[in-house]
């Protein structure tokens, strides 16, 4: 335990990185109007990763970078760095995850729509 009024840097838990790089995912697929219809089709994660390069500590200002790639009929791959604010050119963790568009009822995979499509294919 810390003596009264002791100031430490508290590190970010790993769970919070992965919060952060899906964050980044569902804000980018409601920026474009893509969101999950559960009585329709939507974006499902399959698979996510996330290497750390360096400790995040708080308090600090997190930027979340990503970038989208290898877009199939039914999937893509998006990919995110994590730097902070008051160090920019610093990558904390850089992660990713496939993403396969589905139809929910059927619960099966589904062409990627139009829509979503023009912007993986930018």
């Amino acid at each position: 335990m810390h003596p009264p009024n002791c100031v430490s840097a508290l590190n970010v838990n790993n769970t919070v990185y992965f919060r952060y790089l899906e964050t980044i995912r569902i804000d980018w697929m409601h920026s474009i109007g893509c969101e999950p219809d559960p009585r329709g089709e939507g974006p499902v994660i399959i698979n996510a990763f996330c290497t750390f390069h360096k400790q995040l500590e708080f308090p600090g200002e997190v930027i979340a970078t990503m970038y989208v790639s290898d877009t199939g009929r039914s999937s893509f791959e998006s990919w995110c760095t994590l730097t902070r604010a008051d160090d920019p050119d610093t990558v904390y963790a850089s992660g990713g995850a496939t993403t396969v568009w589905v139809n929910f009822p059927q619960q099966k995979s589904a062409p990627i729509p139009p829509l979503l499509r023009q912007h993986l294919d930018a």
